[in-house]
């Protein structure tokens, strides 16, 4: 397991944050992941990353990068198992919690092994959590690579990134972690929220995301995707009809993308699956999400001022 590490920071300012990281097939992005964590000012109690069967040189560039840093575990797990239901990155994040027993720590973190970040990520995330007892979870914003470069994505405020997510260990213990499915990056923030934690991003921290998202699975599926988990989060029709109109308009590629995610919701309608979220979690999020509608509404109706401020 290795010893834990002592972080070494700025006045008494030293919180205790433990690292979790599913990776697979990740030979372009983990180096770039494991040089910005290397150089974080404030190092991690320990950083455990669970190689999910990776067939590339993953795990060859993780054992060269990783040999001589003491708060680096390594586990890997071997390819061509049987897979257990639900998200295969939730069950590979679970299994490094297991290989954390005894460590002490404050905050824990749920990192992919796509990203850079900068090197006071960590610092200014959990100074951010010190000065707000009830922040539950919380991220940076990210940006993704396109033709005109690194542009940040859009996220609702009450959202952290799911490829870095920091929860305050009370809050994650207090909403009972992640579920084993999809949509676990939705449920775990309502959950929080309707037990009176805080969650969301800070636009000033800004990290690159490297591989934009539906990648690995190409846009198609990812709009389904996307249709399925807005039934289980429990999300409501009249968010739905407005998401899928802009995708049938915006989306990648246009029309199909909206008339996937439909068909995404639906079939967990007809099929009638059990959503992920109780009643109370469902009314939250929909109560969330229609006043997504009604702000963007009302900031559209007002004018512009002389500083272009709404």
């Amino acid at each position: 397991m290795g010893p834990e590490v002592k972080n070494e920071s700025k006045g008494a300012f030293a919180p205790r944050y433990l690292v979790i990281s599913p990776v697979k097939d990740e030979e372009k992005y983990v180096e770039r992941t494991l040089r910005s964590m290397r150089a974080q000012t404030i190092k991690p109690v320990r950083w455990i990353i669970v190689d999910d069967g990776s067939t590339d040189s993953t795990p060859a560039i993780l054992r060269a990068l990783a040999e001589d840093q003491p708060w680096i575990t390594i586990i890997t797990r071997e390819p061509g198992r049987d897979r257990l239901p639900g998200s295969a990155v939730m069950h590979a994040f679970y299994h490094g919690l297991e290989h954390a027993a005894g460590v002490e720590y404050d905050y824990i973190v749920k990192l992919d092994c796509d990203v850079d970040l900068p090197d006071d990520y960590f610092e200014r995330i959990l100074g951010r959590f010190e000065q707000q007892p009830r922040l539950g979870i919380a991220s940076g914003i990210y940006l993704e690579e396109g033709t005109d470069g690194w542009k940040p994505i859009p996220m609702p405020s009450y959202h952290a990134a799911g490829a870095s997510k920091v929860m305050r260990a009370d809050c994650f213990r207090d909403f009972g972690g992640f579920v084993r499915e999809r949509g676990w990056d939705t449920v775990d923030e309502l959950r929080a929220q309707v037990k009176g934690w805080a969650t969301t991003h800070f636009a000033d921290v800004e990290f690159k995301h490297l591989k934009q998202e539906g990648s690995g699975i190409g846009n198609f599926r990812t709009n389904v995707m996307h249709g399925d988990v807005y039934y289980l989060t429990g999300g409501g029709p009249l968010f739905l009809s407005l998401k899928v109109a802009h995708r049938m308009v915006a989306g990648s590629p246009p029309v199909v993308g909206g008339l996937a995610m439909l068909y995404g919701y639906l079939r967990c309608l007809i099929g009638r699956r059990r959503r992920l979220v109780n009643d109370a979690e469902a009314s939250h999020y929909r109560r969330l999400l229609n006043q997504r509608i009604f702000r963007r509404g009302s900031a559209s109706a007002q004018p512009v001022t002389s500083t272009g401020s709404r």
